[in-house]
């Protein structure tokens, strides 16, 4: 799991900008969604440490469950039809070796488009498959719809890779008026630099950005939270 610190100017900047460092600290539980992108075989196997992320992504799950909030695995999907509707990224961003793994090895059922293990997936959590880097933009998923119809109004960014999928799912979250905090020690990145760059951004200009003792003391500190735990 990336060690990284958030350097002074950024926090200066994000303080001056909008008047707090953390301004979407003070969540309601009981309407916020944990988004965990990409946690699947594929990836885990070609990002460095993001195995470590499941103990704190489980713990995120059971804090959320506990009061009412939802969990929500999303998995990357290669399909056939993708070859033509995003064909310039497999023809041209991919080598061919790189295009044929990321349809065989994402294909629905595949080995690699499993969830890693160690995952406490449960079955009345949401399961949503994507078809581009953000799990929001326009034809990817059903994700917007479901969150809407489950009265979501934040959401809380983990998985892999942080300046991938990660960022882009929520940058557009942000953008469909989610309130969206990305969680700092619930992403993996192939590099401290990547992961660090992409948080850093995020916190300036598109949402907030904590870590997983932070949510939980946020999600216990909440009356209406106390009240759903002790029931």
């Amino acid at each position: 799991m990336h060690e990284v610190t958030v350097p002074r100017d950024v926090i200066e900047q994000t303080v001056e900008r909008r008047g707090t460092l953390h301004p979407l600290a003070d969540f309601d539980p009981a309407t916020t969604a944990l988004l965990v992108v990409d946690m699947q075989r594929f990836f885990i196997d070609m990002v460095p440490n993001a195995a470590s992320l499941v103990p704190n992504i489980n713990r995120l799950a059971a804090g959320l469950r506990a009061v009412g909030g939802r969990v929500v695995w999303i998995s990357m999907t290669a399909d056939p039809a993708d070859r033509d509707s995003w064909s310039h990224f497999y023809r041209k961003l991919l080598s061919a070796e790189g295009a044929r793994a990321h349809h065989e090895d994402l294909a629905r059922g595949s080995a690699g488009w499993q969830l890693c293990d160690g995952l406490d997936a449960q079955a009345d959590d949401e399961f949503v498959e994507k078809h581009r880097f953000s799990a929001l933009i326009q034809g990817s998923s059903d994700l917007e719809r479901r969150l809407r119809d489950a009265g979501i109004r934040t959401v809380l960014v983990t998985g892999t890779v942080t300046n991938v999928c990660c960022e882009s799912t929520a940058r557009d979250a942000m953008m469909l008026d989610f309130e969206t905090i990305m969680v700092a020690d619930g992403c993996e990145a192939l590099s401290d630099e990547a992961h660090l760059a992409a948080l850093c951004n995020f916190q300036a200009i598109f949402g907030d950005v904590l870590d997983v003792a932070d949510i939980l003391a946020a999600i216990e500190a909440r009356p209406s939270a106390r009240r759903a735990s002790a029931r």
